[in-house]
């Protein structure tokens, strides 16, 4: 399968993910890419990744997280970092989240917004399967931009934006789109290296978990390296 290239003929973004660390799993070497174009992109996180890590009690493993992710943005040219403090672990697909993602849309007034997978899986087969928090911020996502740009829906969440051209979902199955990061994959794998915590933790090595994937990806791209991403069109 060839992959095709994302449009890349946009000025700002809005990433919004259900923890710290998400979007560094492959999204960031992206986002230093269109960093490196002039593009301006925000992070919103639904959590603060206080439930992450066992051995850190929540409220300490929150700081961490939260200064890890900080770190990680600036390595890849984002500043703009902020946190809706949902429950991580309990991430509620409804209304609540719906209108603080909406809100955020509105306020950030993107044209793309980047997301994590929300399908049950994340293979096509469903051998490995998807968390909660993933499946129910992804699907958010897709609802609170149709919802953002409704001006009778969530009056009280801001005036409405409906400039979104597409949501960009990283780690999806069904990804048919990529994204060339020959360039920005040095600058993607230290963003992920900068959550020290969490990586010592799970024991994740940045370096050759991404640099593999993105090899992979870059052979249907025709490139050294590239990160995936399903588009959807709004």
């Amino acid at each position: 399968m060839t992959l095709e290239r994302i449009p890349e003929d946009w000025e700002r973004a809005l990433a919004v993910v259900a923890h710290p660390d998400d979007l560094e799993y492959g999204a960031a070497s992206a986002v230093a890419r269109w960093t490196e174009q002039g593009k301006t992109i925000a992070y919103v996180l639904v959590t603060r990744g206080e439930a992450g890590i066992e051995t850190i009690e929540p409220a300490e493993c929150a700081r961490l997280r939260e200064a890890e992710e900080r770190a990680s943005a600036a390595i890849v040219g984002v500043t703009s970092v902020e946190f809706l403090d949902h429950p991580d672990g309990l991430v509620e697909y409804g209304l609540p989240l719906r209108r603080d993602i909406a809100a955020a849309v509105r306020r950030h007034q993107p044209d793309v917004v980047i997301t994590v997978n929300h399908h049950p899986s994340w293979d096509s087969e469903g051998r490995y399967l998807n968390m909660a928090d993933h499946r129910h911020t992804g699907q958010a996502v897709l609802d609170g931009v149709r919802d953002a740009g409704n001006r009778w829906v969530f009056t009280e969440a801001g005036e409405p934006w409906g400039g979104v051209k597409m949501v960009l979902v990283s780690g999806s199955p069904h990804a048919r789109h990529a994204v060339d990061v020959s360039a920005t994959l040095e600058r993607g794998i230290d963003s992920l290296r900068a959550h020290h915590a969490y990586l010592a933790y799970v024991g994740t090595d940045p370096d050759s978990f991404l640099r593999e994937a993105a090899e992979g990806m870059g052979k249907q791209m025709d490139v050294a390296y590239a990160t995936t991403f399903e588009v959807f069109p709004f």
